[in-house]
């Protein structure tokens, strides 16, 4: 792999010159890292299939393990999934927030007919879905097994010469990562636990 120049920016969701560089980047098929309320992530354009084979390399990722995506309204999440009934409950509750739903996928991709979505609680996040026009694959910034880190300087530790860009917005508010939770089978069933706890979930959904 070509040794990058790894840039670190402090960011704050109105420095949108530097966000949109950030979004060029993704829209040319680059891959950067940047916080979210949960933990910071690496992210590609979402509708980008050879972008993602970079994630999987920077991380050591298996290619087999699918990525979710992280979009900013709920039109986005209809571009690219469809929203069941009880996704509908979880959604005006918890998104934004801390959440991933695995939905079934609108329209097939990387050979997968579900997707993981999750609209995060970060303006820095959100302002760069939206310059960059499309969801954002977007796992932790970590290599494969290792924690997720939860400031940018440890993303730095992780990649730096391997990504060209990260944008640091400080700690993560929660440095958890979000739960994961599939709506495609008969029965809801968390996946990971994360931010929310399944006690709030099965709330929601009863």
């Amino acid at each position: 792999m070509q040794k990058l120049e790894t840039k670190i920016f402090k960011v704050t969701a109105d420095d949108v010159d530097i966000i949109n560089g950030a979004a060029k980047i993704i829209k040319d098929g680059g891959l950067i890292a940047f916080p979210t309320e949960t933990v910071y992530g690496l992210g590609v354009d979402g509708f980008n299939e050879s972008a993602y084979q970079k994630i999987y390399e920077v991380k050591g990722r298996p290619s087999n393990k699918p990525l979710s995506l992280l979009v900013n309204s709920r039109e986005m999440i209809e571009r690219v999934a469809i929203v069941t009934p009880l996704a509908e409950k979880l959604i005006e509750k918890y998104m934004p927030g801390a959440l991933t739903l695995i939905l079934p996928r609108r329209n097939k991709f990387m050979n997968s007919s579900t997707v993981g979505v999750r609209m995060p609680d970060n303006a820095i996040t959100l302002k760069l879905i939206e310059l960059s026009n499309c969801p954002i694959a977007a796992p932790s910034a970590n290599i494969s097994n290792q924690p997720p880190p939860t400031t940018a300087q440890e993303v730095l530790k992780n990649f730096n010469g391997k990504i060209p860009l990260i944008l640091d917005g400080g700690v993560c508010k929660f440095g958890i990562s979000s739960t994961i939770i599939d709506l495609t089978a008969e029965e809801p069933k968390i996946l990971r636990q994360g931010a929310i706890s399944e006690e709030k979930i099965l709330e929601v959904l009863k």
